[in-house]
């Protein structure tokens, strides 16, 4: 994928009961960091109302270098990486163009 164009990324997150909430708050965390990277042009979680357990994410960046300086960053691999991903039974991410 070349490095032109705004890029969106769509994360959708399988979380045992039991965690969702701590992954929710994690998620907050990880919002309001994200959207002060120059790069990231937009963040929002979503948790479906059919099943309570999975989380959306829709991310949108300027371009594949805003992505890779995002998942770079200290708060992406301190919050996601250590701490979210292995709270996540089921993980798939799309990244589309805009």
């Amino acid at each position: 994928m070349d490095a032109s164009g705004q890029i969106v990324v769509v994360a959708r997150w399988r979380v045992a009961q039991e965690r969702v909430a701590d992954v929710l708050q994690l998620v907050g965390v990880l919002r309001e960091k994200s959207l002060t990277e120059p790069g990231c042009l937009g963040y929002e979680a979503f948790r479906s109302t059919d099943d309570p357990s999975v989380i959306l994410l829709i991310e949108r960046y300027r371009d594949s270098a805003a992505i890779d300086e995002h998942r770079n960053s200290p708060h992406y691999q301190q919050l996601v990486v250590d701490r979210i991903i292995p709270m996540l039974s089921a993980r798939q991410v799309e990244l589309l163009r805009a």
